[in-house]
């Protein structure tokens, strides 16, 4: 947890005065619902306690001062002159910067300081936390009057534009709408959504960070999607009512696409049958059937893995070496895949034991140190102060 006075002093010892305000904006996980976001299905994020957090304050002139800690790193430029960099992460903050004038909202030049404890590389989320934080706290501190869904898309398409990924709107909106002890179920098709209450009882959520991430996720993921494209343009010449995977059913891709692209036909099932355990995933939350979630989220990563291919052989140990424990109820690959975490419903206090128990061999397997990382659910961007 980042102190906001820490924050403060640090904005001042750069520019000279008090911040008017900070804003901070979570780092998300996903229950259940993986590579559903991008074929008009559901996800079920929601905020974790881990945030980046934005200290703002108005100039006299149109220059904008950016400055992140965790680069240890400045970045100037004029609110006229603002384009993508290839410095990196100024882009996230500019992008935001530039959807703002895009939609002719007003702003003038400000001061900026970034600080976060969002692990970065870990899949939580922390480029959607900063266009977050940022475009939050710009809103407050020039009385824009933005919604929190319109400042979620902000954040995603300054993603697309400036950090040039083309990411689904899940990660952004949890990190601005999520609700502390509830997960956002979320139709990624009309972006309706509702509050499912999350009571883990006696169980916690245990992060587990492979620490890799393979090249293979880029080239990946565009397969993927034109796999699920190429099952929806099979099957809508049939039935042109269907427009995404949203729309089909196993017997329509057993019909029409099976005999034609089986690798189509495998990973556009998957999707379909993804959203359906996403639906008894928040059916048992409702009940309070925790095992039920977890028995979904195990079923999860078998797809995952063995039909959708994205997952590797670091993920797939963490979780096979997961179920051999009764304390834990339920565990999958979290995120884009070829990498990242993990998330695991367990025991409350046998998490380190987790840990314990699996880092040895995981490090005798891969080489690699097992990193976790302990998180609670949080609410979405707001004021520090």
């Amino acid at each position: 947890m980042i102190e906001r006075d820490q924050i403060s002093a640090k904005y001042k010892e750069l520019y000279g005065v008090e911040p008017a305000l900070v804003s901070k904006s979570p780092g998300r996980i996903n229950i259940i619902g993986e590579h559903t976001d991008y074929n008009e299905g559901f996800v079920l994020p929601t905020a974790i306690d881990k945030a980046v957090y934005v200290a703002l304050g108005k100039r006299n002139d149109t220059e904008i001062h950016l400055f992140a800690e965790d680069f240890n790193e400045s970045f100037q430029v004029d609110l006229k002159d603002v384009s993508p960099t290839d410095k990196g992460w100024p882009n996230y903050i500019l992008g935001v910067v530039n959807q703002l004038k895009e939609r002719g909202y007003k702003i003038s030049g400000f001061n900026l300081y970034i600080d976060g404890d969002i692990p970065v590389g870990a899949g939580l989320s922390s480029s959607a936390a900063v266009e977050c934080a940022t475009g939050f706290g710009l809103n407050e501190l020039f009385d824009l009057n933005i919604d929190r869904v319109s400042i979620a898309k902000i954040g995603q398409l300054a993603e697309h534009t400036y950090a040039g990924v083309k990411c689904g709107i899940m990660d952004q909106f949890a990190s601005v709408l999520s609700k502390e002890n509830h997960v956002v179920r979320l139709d990624c098709r009309d972006l309706s959504y509702s509050y499912v209450p999350l009571e883990l009882g006696d169980y916690e959520i245990v992060l587990l960070n492979t620490n890799v991430k393979h090249s293979l996720a880029s080239s990946a993921y565009n397969d993927r999607r034109h796999s699920c494209e190429k099952a929806v343009a099979l099957v809508k010449e049939k039935y042109p009512e269907v427009n995404s995977l949203r729309d089909v059913t196993i017997e329509m891709l057993d019909e029409i696409v099976r005999p034609i692209d089986n690798d189509s036909y495998v990973k556009g099932k998957f999707v379909v049958e993804e959203n359906e355990r996403l639906a008894k995933a928040c059916e048992a939350m409702d009940r309070g059937d925790i095992q039920e979630m977890g028995r979904q989220m195990f079923r999860a990563h078998e797809g995952l893995s063995k039909e959708y291919e994205v997952s590797c052989e670091e993920l797939d140990f963490l979780v096979e070496n997961a179920k051999e424990f009764p304390e834990v109820l339920g565990a999958r690959m979290m995120g884009g895949g070829f990498g990242g975490c993990t998330i695991n419903i367990v025991k409350k206090g046998f998490g380190q034991q987790l840990v314990d128990s699996i880092s040895p061999a995981y490090k005798k397997e891969f080489n690699l140190e097992l990193t976790p990382i302990f998180v609670k659910t949080d609410n979405g961007s707001e004021l520090v102060y």
